[in-house]
C-alpha cells in the first residue's frame, strides 16, 4: 500500500469528534499533497473544535497548499489569536501572509522573537523587507546573523542576491568573504560562494576561488566539478575537456547536462546526442533534453520532430479581452516591481522580477488572469498530440494543473531574455499585459519570443517559431524548449510568465 492510499485511509477513518485523530489525519495528508482530499475533514475538525488552534493551523495549512490564500490566511490567523506564543503557527501566518501578498514584516517580526534562530523565518522576513522596499534593512538584519553564524550558506546567499538587486556587481558577495576570513575551512561555504559568483557568468572570479579554497579547506572533487563547469562556460574547451576527463563517470544530472553544454559548444553534437541518450531514462525531470534536442537537430536526427516538431506543442491565444481590464492588471503589476535591477539568477537582461509566487496573490486583477490562465491551459493541453512513451511534453496523466511558479516581468530599452529553458516545469508560458505604444522598434523582430534557439551556446539553429508580442495574448509551450525574446530599442514590455507542474504520473 503506498503513502497515499494509507493517508487516505486514515482520513476516512478519523473521527471528526477527536481534534487528535482529525489532525494527525489531515497533516499527514496535507504533507503528501492530499490537500483537496483533507479539507472536508479540516472544515469539520475547524467546526467541532473552534478553540483548538491545531484545528484552524491545518486547515490554514491546506488551503495554501491549494493556492487559496484568502483562505488560508483567515484560517491561520484564528490560529495564531488562540495560540499567540507558539512558533510555527506564527510563522505559517507571516508566510502565508506575504505569499498573499498583505503585510507580513510586523508578522514575521513576531515570528522572529519566538524563533530567533530559525533559518527559515529569518529569510522569510528578508523576502517581506524586500516586498516592503527595505532591502538594505534586511541585508543589514542578514549580516548581523551571519557575524555569529559564518556558515549559514542560505544566508550568505540572499545577502548577496539582496545586494545584487541593488546594482553591486563587485561587492555583493562581501559576507562570503567575511565569513571565510572566520572559518576558512568552511568548504560549504566556498561552494556557495563560486556558485553565486557563477550565476551571472563571473567564472574567472569563481576560478579564482575555487584556487583559493583548495589552499584553505584541500582538495576536493567539489573543486574539481566546479572548476571544469567554469572552464566550459568561458570556452577553454581543452582546458575543460581535461577537467572532465578528470572527473571519471558522470553520474549526477545536472553535471550531465553541463557536460552537454561542453560538447555542443565545443562543435561535437553527435558526441553530444549519444551522450544525452544515456540519460534518457534516468532524468525525469528533463535537465538533458534541450541538449538532446539541440544536438539531434544539428545532425540532422529525424527524432527532434518527434520531440519538438509537432505544431500542437506551442499554442498561442489572444484572451486579453475576457480581462476584467488589462490597463488595470498592468498598473497593479507595476506595482509589484519593487527592485531596480534584474535578479541574479533569471534570464532576463536590462530589466526586473517580482519576488514569490505571483498568483498566490489575492489582488483581484491577478486572481482574475490566474483563472483565465487555468482554463486556458486546459484547453490547449485538451488538444495536445495523443500520450508517447518517454516524450516530456505528451504525458499520460494530464490533470490537475497546477502551477511550479508565477512571476511578472519588466523590460525596458534593449532589454531581453537569453536563451533558456525551464527544467521545473511541463509547459512554460509569456503573457503579454503591456508593449511599447509606438511598437518595439529596433531590428526585426525586435521584442519577439523565440523558441527553438540556443544561442546561449553559440549555436546555429534557427528558430522553430517566432511569435509576435500582443497585449492580451498568451503564448504557452513545452518547458524543454529553447526560448528567448529579441531586445528591442525603447518602452516597456511588461509581462506574466509562470510554470506548469508536471502531473504525477
Amino acid at each position: 500500500m503506498s503513502d497515499a492510499d494509507r493517508a487516505r485511509r486514515q482520513l476516512a477513518a478519523a473521527d471528526p469528534r477527536d481534534p487528535g485523530q482529525v489532525f494527525q489525519a489531515t497533516a499527514g495528508a496535507v504533507a503528501l499533497g492530499l490537500s483537496e482530499e483533507a479539507l472536508p475533514l479540516a472544515r469539520a475538525g475547524a467546526e467541532r473544535h473552534p478553540n483548538d488552534p491545531r484545528m484552524w493551523q491545518i486547515l490554514g495549512l491546506a488551503h495554501r497548499r491549494l493556492d487559496d490564500m484568502a483562505h488560508s490566511v483567515a484560517a491561520l490567523a484564528k490560529s495564531a489569536a488562540l495560540a499567540p506564543s507558539e512558533p510555527l503557527i506564527a510563522h505559517s501566518l507571516a508566510r502565508a501572509s506575504l505569499e498573499a501578498g498583505l503585510p507580513a514584516l510586523d508578522l514575521f517580526e513576531r515570528a522572529v522573537q519566538l524563533a530567533p534562530n530559525d533559518a527559515s523565518v529569518l529569510l522569510g522576513r528578508a523576502a517581506a523587507q524586500l516586498a516592503e522596499g527595505k532591502t538594505e534593512e534586511a541585508i543589514a538584519a542578514l549580516d548581523a546573523q551571519l557575524g555569529p553564524n559564518p556558515g549559514w550558506v542560505q544566508g550568505h546567499a540572499t545577502a548577496a542576491r539582496l545586494r545584487w538587486l541593488l546594482g553591486d556587481r563587485e561587492t555583493f558577495t562581501s559576507s562570503f568573504e567575511r565569513a571565510l576570513a572566520a572559518v576558512p575551512q568552511a568548504m560549504p561555504v566556498w561552494r556557495e560562494l563560486a556558485e553565486t559568483l557563477m550565476h551571472p557568468g563571473y567564472n574567472d572570479r569563481a576560478l579564482a576561488v575555487i584556487a583559493r579554497g583548495r589552499a584553505a579547506a584541500g582538495q576536493s572533487p567539489i573543486f574539481d566539478a566546479l572548476e571544469a563547469v567554469c572552464l566550459a562556460e568561458l570556452g577553454e574547451i581543452e582546458k575543460a575537456d581535461r577537467a572532465f576527463a578528470a572527473l571519471g563517470p558522470i553520474d549526477h544530472v545536472t553535471m550531465a547536462a553541463r557536460y552537454l553544454r561542453h560538447l555542443l559548444r565545443s562543435g561535437r553534437p553527435a558526441e553530444a546526442a549519444a551522450f544525452a541518450e544515456t540519460w534518457r531514462d534516468r532524468d525525469p525531470a528533463n535537465f538533458t533534453t534541450p541538449y538532446l534536442s539541440a544536438a539531434w537537430r544539428l545532425t540532422g536526427d529525424p527524432r527532434w520532430q518527434w520531440l519538438e516538431g509537432d505544431e500542437r506543442l506551442i499554442g498561442v491565444y489572444d484572451i486579453g479581452d475576457a480581462l476584467p481590464s488589462l490597463e488595470a492588471l498592468a498598473e497593479r503589476l507595476r506595482g509589484l516591481h519593487v527592485t531596480l535591477h534584474q535578479p541574479l539568477e533569471q534570464s532576463l537582461r536590462g530589466g526586473t522580477q517580482t519576488d514569490g509566487v505571483l498568483f498566490s496573490r489575492i489582488e483581484p486583477e491577478i486572481q482574475a488572469l490566474r483563472a483565465l490562465i487555468v482554463e486556458t491551459v486546459e484547453r490547449h493541453v485538451a488538444q495536445l498530440p495523443p500520450p508517447a512513451p518517454g516524450h516530456p511534453t505528451l504525458l499520460g496523466r494530464r490533470a490537475p494543473i497546477s502551477f511550479a511558479g508565477s512571476w511578472s516581468v519588466r523590460l525596458t530599452g534593449e532589454g531581453f531574455h537569453v536563451n533558456h529553458v525551464h527544467p521545473a516545469g511541463w509547459l512554460s508560458s509569456a503573457f503579454y499585459v503591456a508593449l511599447p505604444e509606438a511598437g518595439m522598434a529596433g531590428d526585426a523582430n525586435a521584442g519577439w519570443l523565440s523558441i527553438g534557439e540556443a544561442t546561449e551556446l553559440g549555436l546555429d539553429l534557427p528558430p522553430i517559431r517566432l511569435i509576435e508580442p500582443r497585449p492580451g495574448r498568451l503564448v504557452l509551450f513545452p518547458s524543454s524548449m529553447w526560448h528567448g525574446t529579441r531586445p528591442f530599442a525603447t518602452g516597456e514590455r511588461l509581462t506574466v510568465a509562470f510554470d506548469i507542474a508536471k502531473p504525477e504520473q
